[in-house]
């Protein structure tokens, strides 16, 4: 009797699988041409729309990622965070990162010294020119990208010169209309237009996210290297600091700053003269010894 039950026992086992492995194979061949359909679909999908791509987003777009990062490892953070607080002083020219200004530097330094040798070679100059011309070619390239970055933050700190004493009257009066220090630096930003809105603007949303006011402001030192705007902020801390009215503090600022500009006009238009000698006696006073004498000299030269 207890061989009839374990025999009962095992057929019904052996049964109860045979069924359940019929249908689990027939599920996986059910599953398996499901994932063959979407995933032969998904590589026709992604095979059109790499096709619809250019050849700059599927070609040089990659492989520009891929530069950057590799030498974006070789970089120090120490030159990395330096150069990009020349480049925000230089109000980032062409959206450039400081990976992308290395890079830009290097390719110079390749191509302009071979632009050089061929051009000598070309126009069949002597070793020693050619090696020459290889030479300033290689401190061009070495130079250049620094000089239009001091040349970018030179124009943009006369700018910001420029409109420093409006931008502080705007704030002074929004100040005494009523509001708020962020409020008023936010009707700065919509109603002027410049390097010192958008300086300004970038300072507001850093505080919009959570920056402390002082910290922002000491950023927007780092942005333009300015001494008048370093006053400013430092006077601007410390009235929020000591609880000082910052109406009166911003008007005491903008009439020193306007003193500033008059003694530097000033002083300009007293160098003016001592400038203007110089191409004076070079080139204007030449010319008109030659139409004033000139006549004079030729007649002497035909009597005599």
């Amino acid at each position: 009797m207890l061989v009839f039950y374990i025999s009962l026992f095992i057929t019904v086992s052996l049964f109860l699988y045979g069924v359940a492995s019929v249908f689990g194979k027939e599920q996986s061949l059910v599953q398996q041409r499901i994932d063959t359909y979407l995933i032969n679909n998904q590589h026709v999908a992604a095979a059109a729309k790499e096709a619809d791509l250019s050849f700059k987003e599927r070609i040089i777009k990659p492989f520009w990622i891929e530069l950057k990062r590799k030498f974006r490892r070789k970089l120090s953070k120490e030159k990395v965070s330096k150069l990009e607080i020349k480049l925000l002083q230089a109000g980032e020219p062409f959206g450039m990162g400081p990976v992308e200004f290395k890079i830009i530097q290097l390719l110079l330094i390749l191509v302009l010294p071979a632009v050089a040798i061929m051009y000598g070679l070309a126009l069949h100059l002597g070793g020693a020119i050619v090696l020459l011309a290889a030479v300033i070619g290689l401190a061009v390239a070495i130079q250049l990208p620094n000089l239009y970055l001091r040349i970018k933050i030179d124009k943009r700190s006369r700018l910001a010169i420029k409109e420093l004493p409006d931008v502080l009257d705007l704030l002074t009066i929004s100040l005494e209309a009523g509001l708020g220090f962020d409020a008023a630096v936010s009707q700065v930003v919509k109603k002027k237009k410049g390097v010192l809105a958008d300086a300004f603007n970038v300072t507001l949303e850093e505080m919009r996210l959570g920056k402390t006011r002082k910290n922002a402001l000491n950023d927007m030192n780092n942005r333009l290297q300015l001494e008048e705007l370093k006053t400013l902020i430092y006077s601007i801390i410390q009235a929020e600091k000591l609880g000082i009215g910052m109406v009166s503090v911003l008007r005491v600022q903008t009439e020193d700053i306007r003193e500033r500009r008059r003694q530097q006009a000033e002083e300009k238009a007293m160098k003016a003269p001592i400038k203007m000698m110089f191409p004076l006696v070079i080139f204007i006073f030449p010319t008109l010894f030659i139409i004033l004498l000139g006549p004079a000299i030729l007649q002497f030269m035909a009597n005599f």
